[in-house]
């Protein structure tokens, strides 16, 4: 059975930081492309920060030198480090874990994240 399991997420204010994590079970975590997603109410999940086998790491426009995604493959353990938190950085934030051999997609149950003004 699969499990991508968040924490981290809470109420912070403007310009704190928040470092959530997502503990991955049941995949074999090294062949599996890891990302963090968001979503508000009404709008899309959008892609917020991703991290592939390689290594290789992809950010929104709007996070970039701000949040900062690594990987543990020994932990099998995704993070996700916030930094300067904005009031619209405020989300439901997902850990999805990708294997990119069969296109199957796994996602947590998600963690709130809200930033206040």
């Amino acid at each position: 059975q699969v499990q991508l399991v968040e924490s981290g997420g809470g109420l912070v204010q403007s310009g704190g930081s928040l470092r959530l994590s997502c503990a991955a079970s049941g995949i074999i975590f090294s062949l599996n492309d890891m990302g963090w997603y968001r979503q508000v109410p009404g709008k899309q999940r959008e892609l917020v920060a991703a991290v592939t086998i390689g290594g290789i790491t992809n950010y929104a426009d709007s996070v970039k030198g701000r949040f900062t995604i690594s990987r543990d493959n020994a932990k099998n353990t995704v993070h996700l480090q916030m930094n300067s938190l904005k009031p619209e950085d405020t989300a439901v934030y997902y850990c999805n874990s990708h294997y990119m051999h069969d296109g199957r997609d796994y996602w947590g149950q998600g963690t709130q994240v809200t930033v206040s003004s």
